[in-house]
């Protein structure tokens, strides 16, 4: 199989043991590709409902004083966000056995402290069960920085470590959605930003005929577009075109709750891109997320790169023979 790129995920921490069990919770996060993230014992449904992308949730079976505390936070936590496995932390038992059989289901593991290694199957199931190759990771980083740039000339452009989220939270006020079928995927590829003000190119100030002001939704599409022609280029294959129609899922759209369902909890490889306005250093970044859902058919054994040779090449006109 295809090399396996190393790809993080965020995982919410709510636990309030002492500093010894959070720092071995915090070294097998360190250790395990997760971003452990704490928030404060009163703010977690804030934290919850708020557009903070995450994989899932360590979550201790005491909370607030309270024994069984956290058990009943974790049905809360279905509650709002049901597409987060949620790990739960339990002092002198390894399994959901013992708990009642409705709200054992609100759980994907137990684990104690003790045995923090014996969640790596878990995370394995419920968090990075795709694999995502390392070169099409690499590839979609390059296609976007590319087709981003060309819009925003005059911005740098940075980009974090590739991430996966469960969560189906909207990021901003404007996203696009393409779909994307080849023999090895069958999905969408979503961005998402907030609908900024921003300048463009090389504007010539005059004060005859001002320049029109544009926003991030105005050219949204077009990256999108470009994006999507340029990963069709490179991975998907000509007999990828003759593909027939097939069965497809609908999707959930939640406008007040900025929510966005695919029918499945399949996990999301996301990007996130910060573009810097050199020419204007008082202005805020934009940030642009990027995330991929193969919910309908995803088969990485299948995946590869097509190589255009030089005859390719002149063939299309691109290049010349000298």
């Amino acid at each position: 199989m295809t090399e396996s790129a190393n790809i993080v995920s965020k995982v919410l921490v709510i636990d309030d043991g002492d500093i010894e069990v959070l720092n071995q919770i915090k070294r097998f996060c360190n250790e395990n590709n997760l971003i452990g993230l704490k928030s404060h014992n009163d703010n977690v449904m804030n934290v919850l409902k708020s557009n903070v992308d995450l994989g899932g949730i360590l979550l201790s079976e005491s909370y607030h004083d309270n024994p069984t505390g956290g058990i009943e936070l974790g049905c809360r936590i279905h509650s709002i966000r049901p597409e987060l496995p949620i790990f739960l932390r339990r002092k002198n038992s390894d399994t959901l056995d013992d708990l009642d059989e409705k709200v054992r289901g609100y759980f994907c593991t137990a684990y104690t402290v003790e045995k923090i290694n014996g969640l790596l199957t878990s995370l394995n199931d419920f968090i990075f069960s795709f694999v995502f190759p390392n070169v099409m990771v690499r590839g979609i980083h390059e296609i976007t920085e590319k087709s981003l740039l060309s819009q925003f000339r005059h911005f740098s452009l940075v980009c974090d470590t590739p991430y996966i989220v469960k969560d189906s939270i909207v990021c901003g006020e404007v996203f696009t959605l393409i779909p994307l079928e080849s023999s090895w995927c069958r999905g969408y590829m979503m961005l998402q930003s907030e609908n900024l003000p921003i300048k463009l190119g090389d504007e010539v100030i005059d004060p005859n005929d001002p320049p029109k002001a544009s926003r991030i939704a105005d050219v949204l599409g077009e990256v999108t577009n470009l994006i999507w022609g340029s990963f069709k280029a490179r991975y998907v294959s000509d007999e990828d075109h003759r593909l027939t129609a097939q069965i497809q899922v609908p999707m959930l759209v939640k406008l007040e709750e900025r929510n966005i369902s695919f029918g499945s909890s399949t996990p999301q490889l996301c990007f996130k891109y910060t573009l810097t306005d050199l020419n204007d250093q008082s202005a805020p970044p934009v940030y642009i997320y990027q995330r991929f859902v193969f919910n309908l058919n995803w088969t990485p054994e299948d995946f590869k790169e097509i190589l255009v040779s030089t005859d390719d090449l002149v063939d299309s006109g691109e290049l010349e023979l000298f």
